[in-house]
């Protein structure tokens, strides 16, 4: 533990900025933000979830999903988006790869990825309704809904 603690210093992973902001181009003095769980707003839907938008700029948009218990999503993919779930509360089920046939599951506290691209439909196989955040980054449609599974 202690020899990847040392490494993770030493090639920069710990999460501590080595390059000033105003070195790197950014504009250092540009104020953080927050969005409010009122001012989400009605997203990219797909049958069987309700997906709200917190923020969409360039590069990367992030907002939450709502699947009820029971539920199965359309097919869909996230275009060029690489995705990134936090499950806050509930199970998702995700059904990928060719036919639909990887699935993982994942609880409150889990993180799911869906690469770029990636065919799949989620689902909540319990009966209380699952809380997902959501984080895509990428650019274009962030949600692209499909007839079917990828092909085998």
């Amino acid at each position: 533990m202690v020899l990847a603690l040392a490494t993770a210093r030493t090639s920069g992973l710990n999460g501590v900025m080595t390059t000033p902001a105003a070195a790197s181009g950014h504009d250092a003095a540009r104020p953080c933000t927050r969005v409010g769980a009122d001012e989400l707003d009605p997203a990219d839907p797909t049958p069987g979830m309700s997906r709200q938008v917190a923020l969409d700029t360039t590069g990367m948009w992030s907002g939450t999903v709502d699947t009820q218990g029971g539920a199965l999503s359309g097919w869909h993919h996230h275009g060029e988006h690489e995705t990134t779930l936090y499950v806050v509360a509930g199970t998702m089920r995700l059904e990928s790869g060719p036919d639909g046939q990887d699935v993982v599951e994942a609880v409150a506290g889990d993180f799911l990825h869906v690469p770029a691209h990636a065919v799949h439909r989620e689902s909540n196989p319990s009966e209380t309704p699952s809380r997902a955040v959501i984080v895509r980054c990428g650019s274009g449609t962030p949600t692209v809904n499909v007839d079917g599974p990828a092909p085998a």
